[in-house]
């Protein structure tokens, strides 16, 4: 029976929302990782290194050594880290932008919007003065 019991609170902790929900980021983080690194290394790197590696006379930040030292590698991945949090910070902060403007937007349409009890109020009103009316013409 013990053997049933783990398996059953095994299927509860897999079914929980938060394990989907972390299965599934993880998922898109991936996919969108991806997406970001090609951003940095096929367009954005080059745009900036190209310029600087000519000025410099190079063919290749990677080659960089001193005494034996590779440090253009590190350089670089110095570089694409550096690209990859600015594209994400600007990601974040338009995706807050628009957030907050949503936000401000369903607000404003919420205060506009009449009150549902309000008007029915007006409803009822209008209807009891049709029917004093009638009453009075007879």
């Amino acid at each position: 029976m013990a053997r049933s019991s783990f398996v059953d609170d095994f299927k509860k902790f897999l079914m929980q929302g938060n394990v989907v929900d972390l299965a599934v980021a993880v998922i898109i983080g991936g996919a969108f990782a991806k997406i970001i690194d090609s951003f940095v290394k096929d367009i954005v790197t080059p745009a900036i290194l190209a310029p600087v590696l000519a000025a410099a006379k190079l063919d290749n930040i990677k080659g960089l050594n001193f005494n034996g030292i590779t440090y253009g590698n590190f350089l670089s991945e110095i570089i694409t880290f550096l690209v990859i949090a600015l594209s994400i910070f600007t990601m974040v902060r338009a995706l807050e932008t628009a957030k907050t403007k949503m936000a401000r937007k369903k607000a404003v349409e919420e205060v506009a919007a009449p009150d549902p009890a309000v008007a029915l109020q007006e409803s009822m009103i209008a209807s009891l003065d049709r029917v004093a009316k009638a009453l009075e013409n007879r």
